[in-house]
């Protein structure tokens, strides 16, 4: 069943989805090797909770943690544990908020020191995949439209993997509403988008092969080939005309570009 949101509803939300930017801020700012992934979690954690929020994520269905975070050829859904990380890791973020009984969902993938180029280019092709499938977030389009958008560019263009097994989602009360909305697919399909939909659309995007498999946590998502996988992720509002994005990306980009560490990883 698809919820559609007021006004009033959706501003809620975009505070929700707020939060969740600015947590994926400061993690940015902190960002440095030799942090565990961990260390992150609690970053994230403390900042939430000092925000008036709790974290979406923690308990749900059983994830013990705040973020999933997920390094080099884990895509998403990876628990956080003592992994130290190193120069040359791609780390994934993945942050849920719940405030005003409304959630936000975002993540972030960022480049620790010195990573290859052609590592840098899948990094911004698939923020640029999100951005074409937002470009499609507007009343009167169908979810394939958006899926087609974010495949066409990133396999037919790009040649990269992009993964059938996760999805993007509805949100709102609840953290995974209707409808899915997957990353491949034909245009024209789907269900219609209508005005008050809020969703989360999210590329994950494997430089090689599009296969994964679960590792033995149950919960963490690999690459088949283990080639490294990246993962952007906004929370959507369908409007008429341009879709409304209740999160952002600013201050996380401005917080790696002051960050040493991770200044300059992303080929703009």
């Amino acid at each position: 069943m698809v919820h559609y949101k007021t006004s009033e509803e959706i501003e809620l939300m975009r505070e929700s989805a707020q939060l969740v930017s600015a947590t994926l801020a400061e993690v940015a700012r902190q960002l440095k090797p030799g942090m565990s992934t961990l260390d992150i979690d609690a970053i994230a954690e403390q900042f939430i909770r000092d925000h008036g929020a709790v974290p979406s994520f923690k308990n749900y269905k059983g994830f013990p943690n705040t973020c999933c975070i997920s390094v080099n050829e884990a895509v998403v859904h990876g628990i956080p544990n003592s992994y130290i990380i190193r120069e040359g890791d791609l780390v994934s973020v993945d942050v849920g908020v719940y405030k005003n009984e409304f959630h936000g969902d975002s993540a972030y993938t960022f480049a620790i020191g010195e990573v290859p180029s052609h590592v840098r280019k899948l990094m911004a092709a698939t923020k640029t995949a999100l951005n074409k499938g937002i470009e499609k977030a507007v009343v009167g389009n169908r979810v394939g439209d958006i899926a087609y958008a974010i495949q066409d560019y990133l396999e037919k263009e790009r040649g990269y993997g992009v993964v059938r097994e996760l999805v993007g989602h509805g949100l709102g009360r609840n953290l995974h509403e209707d409808p899915q909305v997957p990353n491949y697919g034909r245009r024209g399909s789907g269900a219609v988008l209508k005005e008050g939909l809020v969703i989360a659309i999210e590329p994950m995007v494997n430089l090689g092969t599009r296969d994964v498999e679960y590792l033995e946590d149950g919960w963490t998502v690999v690459t088949r080939d283990r080639k490294v996988s990246v993962h952007y992720e906004h929370t959507v509002s369908v409007q008429k005309g341009k879709a409304d994005v209740l999160s952002t990306f600013v201050e996380i980009e401005a917080a790696e570009q002051q960050n040493p560490v991770l200044a300059g990883a992303v080929a703009q």
